[in-house]
């Protein structure tokens, strides 16, 4: 077997994040979650080896080590492999190997980077395994694998973007989860946008868990946002469908104001900086990206805007990212 190296982009969700996570659709009804994957990638390599030694290789935290076998790695309580683990236990690969991952993602930064990370890996063991499962059979797996090692809830959200590339409007029910692909020429979208990294991580699980303790609890308030938040994400996916661009700050303020009310820990006193920079310079719309409470901000800006905002954000310690959509995967 020849090594295996596989790759998947990130995502912004562009509205309705947080409604992914069970069972908050559940109460909601039918509702959308709606995000782009992006061109900040996250990948696996796998490569055989004679004998039974593993190599152990996490590009972006600068980890490296060798162990005698792979029971021998399990053992290891090292915090930088700890989603390798909980991958590789779920399906061991049984003989010596060299494994190297890396994520361009900020830690912490909101764009579901640990999500992508534990795709590439299931990608690359499931290749190495010669297995084929189908796009939804490998969500599962993710979702349950990172809940697993996070004692948090999980969304599925961020699977899917980087599974399944594209503009996706997800369509959650009780029938589960449906995705549904929207074409055509997105440049209207992406011209506009770019991201700012606040420098603060984020804890998604966290915050997510506040808001399902508030509606499990019946706090009118919290679910009076999460279904506005809903209705945003629905007109959101109309405007989607029919490319009409111009819509999209003013749902993005919405969803902003809406989320914020959901819970106080989904901003934070750099998010609301950067969008006093950003709406100073001559931005339209500044959108939380994930969980919030830190990590990334979206911007939405004509294009003329884009350097004036990046300096000046730049100038006051955020670092300003360039991105692109991922519409399709080359296969893996």
């Amino acid at each position: 077997m020849g090594n295996i190296e596989v790759a998947s982009p990130t995502r912004v969700d562009l509205a309705g994040g947080t409604l992914d996570c069970w069972p908050l659709y559940s109460f909601v009804g039918d509702c959308h979650t709606v995000n782009l994957s992006i061109n900040v990638m996250t990948g696996c390599r796998i490569e055989a080896q004679s004998g039974s030694s593993v190599e152990v290789n996490i590009e972006d935290l600068k980890y490296k080590k060798v162990f005698i076998s792979e029971a021998e790695f399990f053992k290891v309580k090292d915090k930088e492999v700890q989603l390798l683990q909980g991958v590789l236990k779920y399906k061991p690969l049984n003989k010596g190997y060299k494994i190297s991952t890396y994520s361009k993602s900020p830690v912490g930064g909101g764009l579901g980077g640990s999500s992508s990370l534990c795709i590439s890996i299931l990608k690359a063991i499931f290749q190495f395994h010669q297995l084929k499962l189908s796009n939804s059979e490998i969500i599962t797996i993710a979702s349950n694998i990172e809940a697993q090692l996070l004692n948090t809830p999980t969304g599925t959200q961020d699977y899917v973007g980087a599974i399944d590339p594209g503009l996706n409007i997800i369509h959650y029910s009780t029938n589960g989860m449906r995705i549904e692909k929207v074409a055509g020429d997105l440049q209207g979208l992406t011209k506009k946008i770019f991201l700012v990294n606040t420098g603060k991580s984020h804890h998604s699980g966290i915050n997510n868990w506040q808001v399902i303790k508030a509606c499990v609890e019946g706090d009118k308030n919290t679910f009076k946002a999460l279904q506005d938040i809903a209705k945003v994400a629905s007109n959101l996916a109309n405007v989607c469908r029919q490319q009409k661009w111009e819509a999209l700050p003013e749902l993005f303020r919405a969803e902003f104001d809406a989320r914020v009310r959901l819970s106080a820990g989904f901003s934070s006193p750099e998010i609301e900086a950067v969008e006093k920079i950003a709406l100073g310079q001559g931005a339209d719309a500044v959108k939380i990206l994930g969980a919030g409470g830190g990590g990334c901000v979206l911007v939405w800006a004509e294009p003329d805007k884009h350097q004036g905002i990046k300096e000046k954000c730049q100038k006051n310690g955020y670092q300003p990212i360039d991105i692109q959509p991922v519409i399709k995967m080359n296969p893996s």
